[in-house]
């Protein structure tokens, strides 16, 4: 192999655990996240020197029990393969995994190598991901994220008046868990007094109620013209979902809690959701790209789950991208996060997916 053509065989496999504080951010009041951030690192080492590194934003404690998965059952299979053959790769540890997996620890677990080999080749062939997959447009519509039901009203309102300041034209508040209905609906009453009429409003139930109470309040939100109604029942009550698609003028959306395209199989068969919200973490970029495919067959659109990142790769890359969600929630780790200015996220040149830790977030390091 000349350095032309750099001996993509992977030569090695780490895993990084971080455990961080939060920033130190105004905007992040009343998150339900606990107490400090978990970063999972799965660096891929090729023998010709070019690295890819992936990552998990891990929300519960599950990181330990991720790398551990990584070192029994994921990177075992995969030293000494081509790192460009990632759908071979992807398959080839589904089906090893398919009796313990098909979703949750493994899923995530494939999912940082994924995104690892996913950067590696990018650098390979000396392009973003975006234009690797063959690129659509430069920049994407961006909405605030985050306005969390912890903070309350008041907190939520505050915090889409500095969304909208920024430029964004859409934000997304909480419902449920917290608040009694009532108290759900005066929020969102108060809401859009507060933003006027030309300000996009998401709602994001996160699984908290029944069908039969998502149809009722959604009735309610209609005349606040809601942009969508996200998550309103566990992510396993499709037949809940369809009751509440049907019922509802507005749309219903979700997915983010599913794990790759087949968790969302039903979604396709009953194309019911408008806009589907899939996660990079359950499934890699591999699995996403392809919810994204089966969607654009169906007329269904794409906004997946936070990460914007590196979810503006996707979206760049695809016809039915609609939105990408920005909750600020670990922008100050990176050292060139993509620029977003008047509510447009733009898509980073640089090859693979761009993006490198800051030094000092590695001293976050835990065994």
């Amino acid at each position: 192999m000349t350095s032309a053509n750099p001996d993509m065989t992977i030569r090695d496999i780490s895993v990084t655990m971080l455990r961080l504080p939060w920033a130190d951010d105004p905007w992040l009041k009343g998150a339900a996240l606990g107490d400090t951030r978990d970063i999972l690192i799965c660096d891929v080492e090729t023998a010709g020197g070019i690295t890819g590194m992936g990552y998990l934003f891990v929300f519960r404690p599950a990181m330990k029990s991720i790398a551990a998965c990584l070192d029994e059952c994921i990177i075992p299979r995969v030293k000494g393969k081509d790192a460009t053959a990632i759908e071979a790769i992807w398959r080839d540890l589904w089906t090893a995994t398919m009796t313990y997996g098909r979703g949750g620890i493994a899923a995530m677990a494939m999912s940082a190598l994924d995104i690892a080999l996913w950067d590696a080749v990018g650098k390979r062939a000396g392009l973003p991901l975006h234009r690797l997959w063959g690129h659509y447009r430069s920049q994407i519509p961006v909405y605030g994220s985050g306005c969390f039901r912890g903070a309350g009203g008041d907190g939520m309102i505050e915090k889409a008046l500095h969304f909208v300041k920024q430029g964004y034209k859409a934000i997304k508040m909480q419902v449920a868990h917290v608040h009694t209905p009532a108290q759900d609906l005066d929020n969102v009453r108060r809401m859009r007094e507060a933003l006027g009429p030309d300000i996009d409003i998401m709602i994001d139930v996160n699984m908290g109620w029944s069908a039969d109470l998502a149809i009722e309040m959604g009735r309610k939100f209609e005349k606040y013209d809601i942009y969508w109604l996200e998550e309103p029942v566990p992510a396993d009550d499709f037949a809940g979902y369809q009751r509440i698609a049907a019922a509802l003028d507005m749309r219903v959306v979700g997915g983010e809690t599913h794990f790759t395209r087949y968790d969302l199989r039903p979604f396709f068969l009953n194309p019911c959701l408008p806009i589907l919200q899939p996660d990079p973490m359950r499934g890699g970029m591999t699995d996403l790209r392809k919810i994204a495919a089966l969607a654009d067959t169906w007329g269904v659109t794409i906004a997946p789950h936070l990460f914007p990142e590196l979810n503006v790769h996707l979206l760049a890359s695809i016809p039915n991208g609609i939105w990408c969600e920005n909750m600020a929630l670990i922008d100050d780790l990176w050292v060139d996060p993509p620029a977003i200015r008047g509510g447009m996220i733009t898509a980073p040149e640089r090859p693979g997916h761009g993006l490198r830790f800051k030094d000092e977030v590695l001293k976050f390091r835990i065994q």
